[in-house]
Formats: structure tokens, sequence, C-alpha cells
């Protein structure tokens, strides 16, 4: 079966969850027999490599434009898996979804991804807003298969769309590399468990300015030595905009570290040498971001959203959504107690067993064609 994938910005190495689901997820589909072409974004990736671990990649041209980028790189997928001749399209991401009608009238089958209701994220006006909510529709409405990464999603769609066919299927998380680069922390001025990681894109929803005002009542904490724990964010923005470039410089302001994005061997790093991870943010689908610093058994302090409360942590280890206050009581508990690592029950986060369950999904699409086959 040949599967054309649309709705991410690339693989591998681009920041993102729909890029790390769409990384883990595709080679391992390959290896279940599927002739698979990921369409990536020209403008995120840095080689012309034409394909990885089995994956066909096309490199597609894509506006760098907030509002159109998504849309209009879908299409020119659309075109092309139909040239290509695909049996089924993957579309990730509301956005994306608004062309999935296109693609079911070009003769082609559809899954849908729904990765949250990116309509609810501050970054968006009010048009941009109402396309994603229509995209949204269209695309629960109209694929042949619609799947939901997490609980809440999923029973968004079967209450607001009665889509009772829906599959849950959640994001997953590879086992943790365990690095020593003591180099690279050296560079950033880090000690091993003397600092606090965030993993995240710099976006009004993420609340990471929460999460610096919380920390700079904390920044003289002694606990670990001379220079106390530091807080560290790893990420940037795909778009500069006022909000980011006043993030950064109250960050810096701060001294707070910022590290850019960062993949592979420093990113693994730095999980590895955290003091705790926090998340602050007022909307996620299913964060994998998250579900990576609980695979390297950090201690998290995340907000009290639908998506951070389904995966089912202590509740010491949330606090109320924009409580600056609880915020910094939380991580000055984490700071003060002595460094140590947490088992959490990661089982139903495994990438095989979540390729195997978009494998039957699929297999439903040729279990319908082949029935009309017989007719």
């Amino acid at each position: 079966m040949k599967v054309f994938v649309t709705g991410t910005r690339g693989i591998p190495g681009v920041m993102g969850g729909v890029e790390t689901h769409c990384e883990q997820l595709y080679p391992r589909l390959v290896a279940l027999g599927y002739e698979v072409t990921v369409a990536r974004r020209r403008n995120y990736v840095q080689n012309g490599e034409r394909q990885w671990h089995g994956v066909a990649l096309m490199d597609l041209p894509a506006p760098k434009k907030k509002s159109f980028e998504a849309i209009t790189h879908t299409l020119l997928a659309i075109l092309q898996a139909r040239k290509k001749q695909a049996d089924v399209v993957h579309i990730h991401a509301i956005g994306p979804a608004l062309l999935t009608p296109l693609a079911r009238l070009l003769g082609m089958k559809v899954v849908f991804t729904h990765h949250g209701e990116d309509y609810l994220r501050n970054k968006w006006w009010w048009g941009a807003k109402l396309a994603l909510r229509l995209g949204e529709r269209l695309g629960t409405s109209y694929a042949n298969e619609v799947i939901a990464i997490s609980h809440s999603i999923h029973n968004h769609i079967v209450a607001k769309y009665g889509r009772q066919d829906c599959h849950l299927i959640y994001n997953g998380v590879s086992k943790p590399e365990l690095v020593d680069h003591p180099e690279y922390l050296e560079e950033l001025g880090l000690k091993p468990g003397a600092y606090i990681l965030s993993v995240t894109r710099f976006a009004p929803e993420k609340n990471l300015h929460h999460l610096i005002e919380a920390f700079a009542g904390l920044a003289g904490n002694k606990s670990t030595g001379e220079e106390g724990v530091k807080l560290v964010l790893a990420g940037d923005t795909d778009f500069e905009d006022d909000y980011s470039r006043r993030l950064k410089q109250t960050a810096r302001e701060g001294g707070v570290v910022l590290t850019g994005f960062v993949k592979g061997r420093k990113l693994h790093s730095l999980l590895t040498h955290a003091r705790a991870y926090c998340l602050p943010s007022s909307h996620e689908g299913l964060p994998i971001a998250l579900l990576e610093a609980m695979s390297y058994r950090l201690p998290v302090v995340v907000s009290d959203i639908p998506a951070n409360l389904e995966v089912g942590l202590p509740k010491e280890c949330y606090f109320t959504c924009g409580d600056v206050g609880e915020l910094r009581q939380k991580l000055k508990t984490v700071m003060e107690e002595h460094p140590k690592r947490v088992d959490y029950d990661m089982a139903k986060y495994d990438w095989d067993s979540i390729a195997r369950q978009v494998d039957k999904v699929y297999q439903n699409l040729e279990g319908t064609r082949q029935e009309r086959a017989k007719h």
C-alpha cells in the first residue's frame, strides 16, 4: 500500500510534536511493508536527502508565512500524492485537514490524525482560528478514518461530530538515550543535576513567561552549590514576533539559559542530566516532550490542563495553569529536594505498539477496497 504523508514540517530532526510523531511512526510502518512518502517543507530541512530509514522524502516549497505555510504545502502535497498514485493520504493536524475533501475528490483514501485543537492557541488571529475550526470539521467529516492522540481529543471528536469510529492511538516515546556530553554542559555553564529544563517552542500558549516569572524569585537557591539551580529553555520560534522577542529578552535579563533548537546528542545530554522538567502550557495535544522527560525518569512539574492530566501523574506534579505563585512553590520544592529519578509506567506509549495500531487502521481501508471490488 502506498501512503503519502502531509501535515508535518519534515523529518528527521525537525522540532515539533507532529514532526517527532512522524519521525518515529513511519520507519516502523515501512518495516511492516508499507511504501511511505513524507512531504517536507523545504525551508525546514537542510539537506536534499531522498530517503531516511526506508521512508521516501519529498521536499516541496511553502511560503514562510504563519497563516499560509501549512495549507499551501498541503495542497502541493495532495497533488503530488495523486501524481504518485498513492492509495492513502495521511493528513496530520487540523490546519492541513482543510484539504481532506480535495484528496477524496481526487480518488484517494484519507486518514486524518487530530493532534490538538490548534484554534485554542493564542498565536492565531480570529480568521486563522476560524479556518482551523473548519479544518477540524472537514477532516473529521470527510476522512475515511480518524485518529485521536489522546482521550480528551477522542471524546471531543465523538461528542462534537458524532464520529463514533474514531480511533484512540496515543503519541509515543522512544527509549531514552542516556548521554554524557560534559563539553556541551560546560559550554552552557551548566552542572549535572543543577538545572530545570523545559523543551518547547516559544509560543504564547506554552506559558514560558510564567515559568521565567516563577523562577525569578528562586534564582538565588543554593541547594546544589555556589551557583544554585538554573533554568534552561531548549527551543525557539519558527516565526519571530513580539512575544518571542520579549520572552528572550526577559530570559537573558534573568540569567535563563537559552539553547535554541537542539536535537540528537545535545538534547539527550540535557535530558540525561536535568534535575527536573517543567511544562507550564495552557494548551497541548498529548505532549511528546513531557513523555520524553518521563522516559528519562525526571521529576516533572506541569500545568493541570486535560492533556497533562491524562498522563496520570501524581497530584504533586501538577499546578493550576496560569498560577505563577503555585508554580514557584512547586519549583521550590523540586529544587530543595535531593536530586532523584522517578519510575513511570510508559507501556502505552510504545512506538512499536502504536505502529501496529496504525497498521490496523490502514488495513481497514484495504478491507473496504477489497470488499467493494468483489461487488
